[in-house]
């Protein structure tokens, strides 16, 4: 079989794998586990607190520090209220297309890299190669974030690191950071008949999105100069308004999910003492004038550091001359780099398949974007020897 041929075949297990965010990834790791074992990686496993889910890392080669990572993440993003084609947890071919949760995103990347290792073992002889392949980056990156901890006082981390997100096979060398959060409003309930003698949370919760909504509008005043991204300045999103059951009820919970992507220091912590210093100077004394048991409180469901463009660094040259790209882009969505970057790790994305087909029904990957992967992975192979 070709190496083209054993990734289709790891693909399709992988896809087959169904690791959405909220159901346990364990047979997918397992299965990657065994495949680079049987390349002879030396494979560590690390479960969560729950024991469901878990991230791996594994290293070919001298236990040497220096190295290059190879890091995808296992979760794909649900199906439900999607219409696909066909079944989305078994991979079909079209037309040179890959169809199946996950093929783009990222799990074609991480077949790549694991069919690609009995070839890349035989020729790390002087500088070692790694794959962290992570749990629950849709969700928060909180297994880059845990895997980030285990490896942090490591002696041998490798200095280079490739985060296969799908970028067309394109070298990315920055991206904006993502914090998202879900804030909730506790009021009191009554008959609609008489809003003025309960809290409502639904009322509560929409002033929040409107003040969301100003400091949305201010951040583009606080844009850096010559900011790089698209758009350049810190960009807010509600994502979600969730309250209420009746037309005659006054709904006393009420959440509001949402995000922000900084693009400077700073923006994030401006962001947060507005919204608290408008929570606690206008809508709690309001809310607790009638009920003094109402509640604001707001949980950080994830906050990922952006990917900082490195003006000298040895990722984005190196992941130029194994692609022939003359040069890295930015992009507005963000990844796991930057958690791999905090480590002192230089780092770059570049991965087969576009992103504008993640997360969508009929989700592909193009199986020439799955060759040029394998020819970036076949041409690192003498520069670990």
């Amino acid at each position: 079989m070709s190496e083209l041929d054993h990734t289709l075949e790891l693909l399709g297990d992988l896809v087959a794998c169904p690791t959405v965010s909220s159901e346990s990834n364990l047979a997918c790791i397992d299965m990657l586990a065994e495949r680079l074992e049987k390349a002879g990686a030396r494979v560590e496993v690390f479960k969560d607190e729950t024991g469901e889910k878990a991230n791996l890392y594994a290293s070919l080669g001298p236990d040497v520090k220096g190295g290059i990572l190879l890091s995808g993440h296992s979760d794909v993003v649900p199906v439900e209220g999607q219409d696909w084609s066909s079944d989305p947890f078994a991979m079909t071919e079209a037309n040179g297309r890959l169809h199946g949760r996950g093929t783009c995103d990222m799990k074609g990347f991480i077949a790549a890299c694991v069919a690609m290792a009995p070839q890349l073992a035989a020729q790390a002889s002087s500088r070692p190669l790694h794959f962290a392949f992570t749990h629950d980056e849709e969700v928060g990156c909180l297994g880059a974030k845990f895997l980030a901890d285990q490896l942090k006082n490591r002696e041998n981390l490798p200095s280079v690191a490739i985060i296969g997100e799908p970028t067309s096979m394109r070298v990315v060398e920055g991206h904006k950071g993502c914090c998202e959060y879900t804030t909730r409003f506790s009021g009191r309930s009554g008959h609609g008949s008489d809003p003025a003698a309960g809290v409502n949370a639904v009322e509560y919760a929409s002033r929040y999105i409107a003040r969301l909504m100003e400091l949305r509008e201010a951040l583009k005043a606080r844009t850096p100069p010559a900011s790089p991204f698209e758009p350049p300045w810190t960009t807010i999103n509600t994502g979600a308004l969730i309250g209420g059951h009746a037309h005659n009820v006054i709904p006393a919970q009420a959440e509001v999910q949402w995000e922000m992507r900084p693009v400077a220091e700073g923006d994030a912590s401006f962001v947060r003492g507005e919204l608290q210093r408008y929570i606690n100077e206008m809508l709690l004394p309001e809310m607790q004038a009638i009920a003094p048991e109402a509640a604001i409180w707001t949980e950080t469901v994830g906050e990922t550091p952006g990917l900082v463009p490195m003006s000298e660094g040895e990722a984005a040259a190196l992941a130029c001359a194994l692609t022939g790209s003359n040069g890295g882009a930015l992009v507005p969505f963000n990844t796991e780099a930057g958690i791999f970057q905090q480590l002192g790790i230089d780092v770059i994305v570049c991965g087969p398949g576009s992103i504008e087909q993640a997360h969508k029904p009929d989700e592909y990957l193009e199986i020439s974007q799955l060759q040029q992967c394998l020819a970036m992975l076949e041409r690192l192979g003498p520069r670990l020897a």
